[in-house]
């Protein structure tokens, strides 16, 4: 009997106090913490786990950077998410929140001054600098340090910032137009403005104010600024994606967090040179995935802890004979922690994306004020960040931590080189083993949740009131489950489509994507860097899965994937894509695009040069909502219902069938709702070695797909998560069926179009659709119900809890 395990949203908040409990009574062992904070472990949809120790303090959305004051009483908080961005303070005595203040756009400069009575705070995309006054832990704006013209007349955003009180300097660097900015804090004036060679992320002042350290976020250095002699006197190699840095009080070392590799750069300040690398992950030479963006030495500095957001905890290095550090373990945190502080015996820790995934029951209405639809709850601001606060902990209190890391991360590195599997199927268990099958074919498509579409189907988990586009509209998406595998515990890795294509096309969205997005979908700016294009700072550092087909000799084509007015966005694509595919457009049909992919397909089969990997856009289900002459949400579903149908049958009755798989995936789930878990989306596995009639109740991700390329491909992982990840080898039998798929005609017409003028269909007509997700997603969410419900009908929320983990039904499957 196939069981079902839920982790109840909730059960979380009780991890939130166990530690200080625990630690706080004598008698209690380093066992008794670290099992209770086990059986209260809380599973991710990512398939990775959280068992946060410390009490816990709510945040904002999406903290990122963190000032202490100079004497320690009082922390303030930057919170840089979709939703409201704020500053929250914190009282270190009572450890409560004294203030939240709501600030209109932000980024992660932040300073406090040092009599503690003005707090400057980066206005992003405002292109300025905030001045507070503070008084006792409560806040008021006094006034600004104006950088430049609001976005978008100027393409500033201030980043980090330090300030040096002695010298009446304000210090900003910037990531739009990569500056530094000199500041009188007195008279609020801007001195000068100094080009830097890239982005930039944070600046640092050395301990005798001589000297300005920065971080250059898009170019792999730090640069060294010399104040006196204004100029750049050193220019440091680091790793990819340098963010957080800290320096030690005698001004010797300087230790530099690498986002972008699994690494914490230490320099020797004298001799201008890096000198160590840490390696911050769980298993040596991991690939991407750790994301270390945040640092702190210990008050005594003997020890520095490094905040690894996407591995969930902190790696704790014993640094006291320098360049010759060792590993003493790791602690357990949140979800994505961004920053990290040891302060009075203390350690504070900032989870970017709060304790777990969680429900929404008040999610938009049709009835809802302005005001209350901007506190309805959207999957962009839902994750709201948090506060752990722990003391310090012993040495057999660290090893019981370390444990629980090992135990809440699923890679490792016997798991990268041979993945679960079993023999004879047709997807290998490590790189380098042949398959039966040679050519993938790789479906992305829009937004869609699993009960969006499959909800109706009684076969699956699934809630039929959510159900918006049931088999009537989606005849070929129900046939293609029910006669191949019907997977209803799929997840995908993203929030949005800022970070799904990355995590669709690479297993890993870069802490500049994570860190970025939120602003650019909250409407504060800036500008859609995710899909490729000139920003190579939002590149994983080893490229795109074309980029791994590229240097494995793997054959590769794109079909409207990270492709732009007829353009590859990336040069891995360039010779590897059909120009005359296009590309994201919701005024041109789907099954226009698989017609034209016939042609190409039919010329490239006649010279025997079909591409081994094949990647296809198919994107009308994204709808235009309710614009004028658009086609109706049903038409375009319906469409891209049809344009897949379409493609598997044509494919299927094709000489290299025998020999291919094709896989589909939403490259988000942002746009509905769904019963069980926000990231539940529509993926289907077909071809003749999938499984016929076969319901897999199995936990599988993006990557999980991604991972079962690789391995048909003979590609390794992109990303640990894509290495721990679970292949969908469950779907797969070792014997073919060579039957081909048998389209389902549309029953609604394609060319149905919205007609009806009412407040929904203007909306419709005002909103920008010609690139993804420029929109604010709850409001289009409800024009898409309405548009196919009626009017009148009020859309239900959107319902989000933990995750959920199956038994795989057939046992005998298991190794």
């Amino acid at each position: 009997m196939r069981k079902y395990y839920f982790f109840p949203t909730l059960l979380v908040l009780a991890v939130a106090c166990c530690l200080m409990e625990c630690t706080s009574n004598r008698q209690s062992s380093k066992q008794d913490a670290v099992s209770i904070l086990r059986n209260k472990r809380v599973l991710l949809p990512n398939g990775w786990s959280l068992t946060p120790p410390g009490v816990s303090l709510p945040l904002g959305d999406l903290p990122l950077n963190v000032a202490v004051s100079a004497s320690g009483r009082w922390m303030a908080f930057t919170n840089n998410g979709q939703g409201t961005q704020s500053i929250s303070v914190l009282s270190r005595e009572t450890e409560t929140i004294t203030d939240q203040v709501t600030i209109p756009k932000s980024w992660v400069g932040l300073a406090f001054s040092g009599d503690e009575k003005n707090l400057y705070a980066s206005g992003g995309n405002d292109n300025l600098i905030r001045v507070y006054s503070h008084a006792n832990g409560k806040l008021t704006e006094n006034g600004q340090i104006v950088l430049g013209e609001p976005w978008p007349k100027q393409k500033i955003s201030p980043a980090g910032l330090c300030l040096d009180d002695a010298a009446q300097r304000l210090y900003v660097v910037t990531k739009e137009d990569s500056a530094l900015y000199t500041c009188d804090p007195l008279t609020r004036q801007v001195l000068r403005r100094e080009p830097l060679p890239a982005e930039a992320y944070t600046c640092l002042l050395s301990p005798d104010k001589s000297s300005l350290y920065i971080s250059l976020w898009g170019g792999e250095k730090v640069l060294v600024y010399d104040i006196s002699k204004r100029t750049i006197s050193a220019q440091i190699t680091v790793g990819s994606h340098p963010n957080d840095m800290v320096v030690t009080k005698d001004g010797k070392f300087l230790f530099v967090a690498n986002g972008n590799e699994n690494t914490v750069s230490v320099i020797d300040l004298g001799a201008k040179k890096v000198v160590e690398t840490l390696t911050t992950s769980l298993f040596p030479d991991a690939p991407a995935g750790s994301t270390p963006n945040g640092l702190a030495l210990s008050e005594d500095e003997k020890i520095v802890y490094i905040a690894n957001a996407d591995n969930n905890c902190l790696a704790v290095f014993d640094v006291t004979e320098r360049g010759e550090s060792r590993s003493l373990g790791f602690i357990p945190t949140g979800w994505y922690p961004t920053l990290v502080r040891e302060v009075g015996g203390k350690i504070y820790i900032a989870n970017g994306k709060g304790l777990s995934s969680l429900a929404n029951p008040e999610g938009p209405q049709p009835n809802m004020t302005p005001a209350e639809r901007a506190k309805a709850q959207y999957i962009g601001s839902l994750f709201q960040g948090n506060l752990s606060i722990l003391p310090v902990p012993n040495e057999e209190l660290l090893k019981g931590f370390t444990q629980l890391v090992y135990e809440n991360t699923p890679y490792t590195k016997e798991r990268e080189a041979r993945a679960e599997g079993k023999a004879g199927n047709p997807i290998p268990r490590a790189v380098g083993e042949p398959s039966p099958i040679k050519y993938v074919f790789y479906v992305v498509k829009e937004n869609r949740t699993y009960d969006q579409i499959f909800g109706d189907m009684p076969e699956g988990n699934g809630d039929a009131s959510l159900c918006l586009f049931p088999e009537k509209n989606t005849p070929n998406h129900h046939a293609l489950a029910r006669e191949y595998v019907l997977l209803d515990n799929f997840y995908v890795n993203a929030e949005v489509s800022a970070d799904g294509h990355n995590w669709s096309m690479a297993g890993y969205a870069t802490d500049y994507v994570e860190k970025t997005w939120p602003t650019n979908y909250g409407g504060r700016g800036g500008t859609y860097d995710y899909e490729g294009g000139p920003r190579t700072i939002a590149y994983p550092k080893d490229g795109f899965i074309w980029d791994y087909c590229q240097r494995a000799g793997v054959s590769y084509r794109s079909y409207g994937e990270f492709v732009h007015q007829g353009k590859p966005t990336i040069k891995a694509l360039e010779n590897h894509y059909d120009p005359n595919y296009r590309a994201y457009d919701l005024s041109y049909k789907d099954v226009d695009r698989v017609e034209r992919w016939k042609v190409d397909f039919d010329s490239l089969l006649a010279a025997n040069a079909v591409p081994r990997f094949n990647t296809l856009r198919l994107a009308n289900d994204h709808t235009s909502g309710l614009r004028i002459g658009a086609a109706t949400p049903q038409a375009a579903v319906a469409d891209n219902d049809l344009a897949l149908g379409e493609f598997v049958a044509y494919l299927s009755k094709s000489p290299i069938w025998k020999e291919s798989v094709v896989f589909v995936v939403e490259d988000d789930a942002q746009n509905g709702p769904d019963h069980v878990d926000a990231h539940r989306s529509v993926a289907l596995v077909i071809g003749p070695y999938v499984k016929r009639n076969f319901v897999d109740h199995t936990m599988y991700s993006t990557t999980s797909m991604l991972r079962t390329m690789e391995l048909i491909l003979g590609l390794p992982p992109m990303s640990q998560y894509d290495a721990a990840s679970t292949p969908m080898w469950r779907c797969f039998n070792n014997t073919p069926d060579l039957s081909p798929y048998v389209v389902r005609q549309s029953n609604i017409d394609l060319n149905q179009r919205n007609v009806a003028v009412n407040k929904h269909s203007k909306r419709s007509g005002e909103l920008n659709l010609t690139v993804p997700d420029a929109i604010d997603d709850i409001e289009f969410s409800e024009i898409v119900w309405k548009g196919v419900k009626g009017i009148d009908s009020p859309m239900p929320a959107p319902r989000r809890s933990a995750s959920v983990r199956a038994q795989p039904e057939d046992e005998e499957d298991d190794d």
